[in-house]
């Protein structure tokens, strides 16, 4: 199969793919691998399955799909095309919770000297750490990365970027409390997929819709969430998008249980155990749970430089600085100083997140 059949064949796999015939369109991309002698056929129909198979689930065949890549990669010896496929490789690791694996990855990606694609490409390398760094609960790394994904997404007018990063930050904010926020970002994804997502895939307006879902459910406004919730899940059963189908039952079920809460699996077990061994009178195992979540607090930075005290107990408004720590914004404004309390950073002026 030469150039000319490869691209043609690619085209025909992307329209069956855009029309919900997915099976078709990986029939029609498994031919071009088996076939075509074009290695930057090749490398393009690969990340065709890379992202076919991130959209249905199927991480496991997204991974190995994305280490054929990169072998193909190296064979062109081209850079733009390796940053390309160390990305998809740290995707694919992030979404088989690898996240110390898609860190290294993003770090090779940011390491690759001399590639066109750098600028296109970098605000996605740092939106792809930011989700690891979540994952891993280091809040600090997490809230950097992502402000730098936003500066790209700002700096080369990538809408698309921007909306990803937005939904992301709407995770974040949901996991250390800040519900206002939480609500925020991915409202403002949404209206980016109002104004330019004419010609986007519908998985962003899902997308947004399902995190809009998620922080009205913790700010208890259920009518609300029930209403986001369905417009993603219809999208998401539309597109066979089983990942977010998930997401969507897991937030039907604490709709309908109207439970308004999002505790880090942390913190609230040390907090429950806490309660039961007071109750009991358990001295020693409620002093070591006390200990234990203080440790806690201590390792993920969550906790505010001004009071001292810890984030993600309760929902409470935030502020985050351009040098990405957090506080409670009631303390920042009483504070009155003009420097970061925690590294001396001279600027109060708040960052982008």
């Amino acid at each position: 199969m030469g150039q000319d059949q490869t691209k043609q064949q690619i085209e025909k796999g992307l329209q069956l793919y855009q029309s919900n015939q997915t099976e078709k369109a990986l029939q029609v991309w498994m031919r071009v691998l088996e076939k075509s002698s074009d290695l930057v056929g090749r490398f393009r129909v690969l990340g065709c399955l890379v992202t076919a198979h991130s959209e249905m689930g199927r991480y496991k065949e997204m991974l190995k799909f994305a280490v054929v890549q990169i072998d193909t990669a190296r064979e062109l010896e081209d850079a733009d095309f390796l940053l390309e496929s160390y990305l998809n490789l740290a995707r694919s690791n992030e979404k088989l919770c690898e996240f110390h694996k898609t860190i290294s990855y993003c770090k090779t990606c940011l390491g690759l000297p001399g590639t066109r694609a750098g600028a296109q490409l970098g605000g996605q390398v740092s939106l792809s750490m930011g989700n690891a760094f979540l994952g891993l609960s280091l809040f600090q790394k997490a809230l950097e990365s992502f402000e730098k994904a936003l500066r790209y997404a700002h700096n080369n007018d990538d809408t698309m970027l921007e909306c990803r990063v937005c939904c992301s930050l709407g995770s974040f904010y949901a996991q250390v409390k800040d519900y206002e926020k939480a609500l925020f970002f991915p409202c403002k994804a949404a209206e980016l997929v109002n104004d330019y997502g004419k010609g986007w895939s519908l998985k962003y307006r899902a997308m947004s819709q399902y995190h809009m879902a998620v922080a009205y459910r913790l700010l208890g406004h259920l009518g609300s969430a029930m209403e986001c919730c369905e417009e993603s899940m219809k999208i998401a059963l539309q597109h066979g998008d089983r990942p977010l189908q998930a997401l969507c039952l897991l937030c039907f079920a604490d709709i309908h249980r109207s439970r308004g809460d999002l505790e880090l699996s942390q913190l609230k077990l040390h907090c429950l155990s806490e309660g039961i061994c007071r109750s009991k009178g358990l001295q020693r195992e409620l002093r070591a749970h006390v200990v234990r979540f203080h440790e806690c607090v201590e390792e993920t930075e969550l906790y505010c430089g001004l009071c001292g005290e810890s984030i993600g107990e309760k929902n409470s408004r935030l502020q985050a600085l351009p040098c990405s720590h957090i506080f409670h914004l009631r303390c920042l404004q009483n504070n009155g100083t003009r420097s970061c309390p925690n590294c001396r950073r001279s600027s109060m002026k708040p960052g982008f997140v």
